[in-house]
């Protein structure tokens, strides 16, 4: 078991390398996340990055969340970010800012952390498990959410093959 799980450190040290995209997409909060107003609430992310360093990723990011209250409104999420990739196990740091827009009544800007796993399930797709931190500026006690996500990331080559274009 030691040397399968060594091989798959040494086969993803190649994968975040200077020059690769970036997709991935994640849901959130399935009663996997606590705030103070909030019970139930399912979110969905999608992410698109660009490697502009070896393990360093910049990304953009937009989301979706439903909250399973009236008095609650869903809300819609746009954002910036960058990760950082221990290459020689897999975990990966993050930091992030977003924008979050809920009617009228709501607008909060939220940066945020994260600290996560990408485990390769074969050359270029990975699952992401990740905890997180968003700290609202609106009103903290309320609206700062620490959760856990699963996320799928797929790592594409600059020169993309074929299939995936």
């Amino acid at each position: 078991m030691m040397v399968v799980a060594l091989a798959m450190t040494l086969g993803a040290s190649a994968q975040f390398e200077q020059g690769k995209y970036y997709l991935g997409a994640s849901m959130t909060s399935f009663d996997a996340s606590y705030s103070g107003l909030e019970e139930f609430k399912l979110g969905v992310d999608a992410k698109a990055g660009y490697f502009f360093m070896d393990n360093l990723m910049a990304y953009g990011q937009v989301g979706y969340k439903h909250y399973g209250q009236e008095a609650i409104p869903d809300y819609f999420t746009a954002g910036i970010g960058a990760r950082y990739y221990i290459v020689q196990n897999g975990i990966f740091l993050g930091a992030s800012g977003k924008y979050i827009h809920a009617s009228s009544s709501y607008n909060d800007f939220m940066p945020g952390v994260e600290v996560g796993y990408a485990f390769f399930i074969n050359r270029t797709v990975t699952i992401e498990p990740a905890i997180y931190y968003d700290q609202s500026f609106k009103k903290h006690s309320d609206y700062s959410t620490v959760g856990f996500r699963i996320g799928i990331g797929i790592n594409l080559f600059q020169n993309t093959p074929s299939y995936f274009r």
